[in-house]
């Protein structure tokens, strides 16, 4: 109990300490005019209230990652802590914020534009179509889950069918849409029933002390089949969302284009990762207790979050952290689908300010997302298929937009080794998974540790070597100008 109490206060304190000092690295300037003024459409580019941005891109980015990704990341026991701590403070929070502030300083441009401003046009184009593709496994993971909650409500009239033609329904509305027409307005209220399940379940935490095992009792893989499943890779591809994920910096342009001052930065980009830690550690806790009680079998973490409620919440209680589990999901979907419409309306230079546009890109992405849809649910583990992959996806773009932001910092003569050092870790996280899980290609530990190895420390020397050559340049410029 102990350990969970410490690791909260690291991670507030990571946010007033370590926060302040990566915004004094970026160097903000507030006199400077934001995008949601220069380039205002009434659309995509509307200036927002803080409060109503950092709610936003809170249940943007929390949606089933630091809930689920949490519940089935405890199962490896309190290295699920450690990684959630360091991961967000040292990964996820600057992660999001260095991105967040190039999309602000730089016209809220989308993701793939700063990987190719960053890393060339080639990864630009590659990524282009696998963030798409990414944001489209997002809105249909997140459609699965809170409609098989709601019809869990619902038992003896609606079914979980009705559910998902009643959200997808909703994700279409929501990304047409202004984003202060529906985003701006429902939020709020998703917000509320999210803080009700944090703090309900934190608190029942506190009032109840159970023997939650403490770190320095060791580390050890308690994870039921840990022999071919590690830690190192496994666990830091599970809990992705509560410590780092590259999702949240496709959610963060749409809140640079709405964003009025670059000190609102700190808050709402490192801010709300900090915010979303804090959420993965509370059920990474609960997941522990429910785990200690009944076992590891049960693989459905939506099963733990019922039984979670139900138990420790009380009916009301149980009902209210109920729709916080399902809001969150839901306002990750619908902003994945709006995301995914802005990257490939800026592939093909369609301007978003008509209807007409706007639905001629969306229509394709909603029946991409169907078809996929329809196979998780007719496919007996269709939708575990399509996790893991998101999952994996998920972490590769984190590694991608780090390396990207590690170059920005150089050019623009920052301390880049803040991002650096995530970004080598990141890479031999997604590629050792690559090679070791079954799933891909089953390789032995060693073999795949030693090729995760060699193609973090050739990204590293690549990295290292286009440093020195541009400092080589940037030298012999100065000389002649002498």
């Amino acid at each position: 109990m102990v350990s969970f109490i410490i690791a909260i206060i690291l991670l507030i304190v990571g946010y007033v300490v370590y926060g302040k000092i990566v915004e004094k690295i970026f160097v903000i300037d507030s006199s400077r005019t934001t995008p949601a003024y220069t380039m205002q459409d009434g659309v995509d580019y509307v200036p927002m209230k803080f409060s109503r941005i950092f709610l936003i891109q809170f249940l943007n980015i929390a949606g089933l990652g630091p809930i689920f990704g949490a519940i089935m990341g405890a199962k490896f026991g309190t290295a699920s802590f450690l990684w959630i701590v360091f991961g967000c403070i040292f990964g996820g929070a600057v992660h999001d914020y260095i991105s967040g502030m190039i999309s602000l300083r730089q016209g809220g441009i989308s993701l793939p534009e700063i990987h190719g401003k960053y890393l060339g046009k080639g990864i630009k184009q590659f990524m282009r179509g696998f963030m798409i593709i990414l944001m489209v496994l997002v809105g249909v993971v997140f459609v699965v889950g809170p409609a098989g909650l709601l019809a869990n409500l619902t038992p003896e009239s609606l079914s979980t069918t009705f559910w998902i033609c009643v959200i997808l329904l909703y994700y279409i509305i929501a990304t047409l849409l202004p984003i202060d027409a529906i985003i701006g307005r429902i939020y709020p209220i998703f917000g509320l029933f999210l803080l009700i399940m944090v703090f309900g379940v934190l608190g029942a935490i506190l009032i109840m002390q159970p023997a939650l095992p403490e770190i320095w009792e060791g580390i050890h893989n308690t994870h039921p089949q840990a022999e071919i499943t590690p830690i190192f890779p496994m666990m830091f591809i599970s809990i992705a969302c509560g410590s780092i994920s590259g999702f949240h910096a496709t959610q963060s342009p749409l809140m640079a284009r709405c964003m009025t001052n670059e000190k609102q930065g700190r808050h709402i980009f490192f801010g709300t990762m900090i915010l979303e830690g804090i959420v993965a550690l509370i059920w990474a806790a609960a997941a522990i207790v429910f785990f200690q009680k009944n076992g590891m079998t049960e693989n459905n973490p939506a099963v733990i979050v019922n039984t979670i409620t139900k138990e420790w919440l009380g009916t009301i209680g149980s009902f209210l952290a109920i729709l916080g589990v399902i809001a969150a999901p839901i306002t990750t979907g619908d902003t994945a689908f709006r995301s995914a419409r802005l990257i490939l309306a800026d592939m093909l230079h369609v301007e978003q300010k008509s209807i007409r546009k706007r639905l001629w890109i969306a229509i394709p992405l909603f029946l991409v997302g169907f078809g996929i849809l329809i196979f998780s649910i007719y496919n007996k583990n269709g939708f575990d298929i399509i996790w893991r992959y998101f999952a994996w996806a998920n972490q590769l773009l984190a590694a991608v937009t780090l390396w990207a932001v590690s170059v920005y910092l150089f050019q623009e003569h920052k301390i880049y080794i803040i991002t650096l050092i995530p970004a080598v870790f990141m890479t031999m996280v997604c590629s050792t998974y690559l090679f070791i899980s079954p799933e891909v290609f089953g390789l032995s530990a060693t073999l795949s540790y030693g090729i995760g190895g060699f193609i973090s420390l050739t990204l590293l020397i690549i990295f290292l070597l286009y440093v020195r050559k541009k400092q080589s340049i940037e030298t012999q410029t100065i000389l002649i100008k002498k």
